[in-house]
């Protein structure tokens, strides 16, 4: 309850709108109450994150059907705009991505398991994922804000949806 009340100050206010003060208002309970879950502005902020990595993590959660992940990532990036930000400082600083995001490994080793697939036309699982990632976590906002800001939000959920599909069907990493 904590933890979301704060993503949720983020995402309309901004990281900057994030303090100890407002989410103890947003929940509806005393700051000294708010200090015993969280140390300081940074713990709670360090909740979030991981939170959020939760919720995208559920994106890539093989039981769940694909179309299901595509759209479950696309409209947690377009509805959480400032948590989003967050990741992408974390992805762009220096350091190792594992550090940042749990489910790397994981994702490289399902690419790289790419069976009957000719060495000439294998795919570099890093770099993949790399774009993937991209394209998951920074395409939609741009689209919706810069390219096609007069769609609903579940039209743009819809385009991106099929062409998360498509690429994925030519690249020969899905049948759906």
């Amino acid at each position: 309850m904590i933890v979301t009340a704060a993503a949720r100050l983020i995402s309309q206010k901004g990281v900057d709108g994030l303090s100890m003060a407002a989410v103890s208002r947003a929940v509806g309970i005393n700051r000294t109450t708010l200090y015993y879950h969280f140390d300081d502005r940074e713990a709670l902020l360090a909740a979030v994150k991981l939170w959020s990595s939760e919720q995208l993590g559920r994106g890539f959660a093989p039981q769940a059907p694909q179309r299901e992940r595509i759209d479950h990532i696309t409209r947690f990036v377009l509805e959480n705009a400032e948590l989003i930000k967050l990741w992408l400082d974390d992805f762009i600083a220096p350091g190792d991505i594992r550090d940042h995001y749990p489910h790397w490994e994981k994702l490289v080793s399902g690419m790289a398991n790419q069976p009957d697939t000719p060495e000439e036309d294998a795919i570099d699982p890093e770099v993949y994922c790399t774009i993937l990632l991209t394209a998951a976590f920074i395409a939609p906002r741009i689209y919706q804000q810069s390219v096609r800001p007069d769609l609903s939000p579940e039209a743009v959920i819809e385009k991106f949806r099929h062409e998360h599909q498509r690429t994925l069907r030519r690249d020969g990493l899905s049948s759906e």
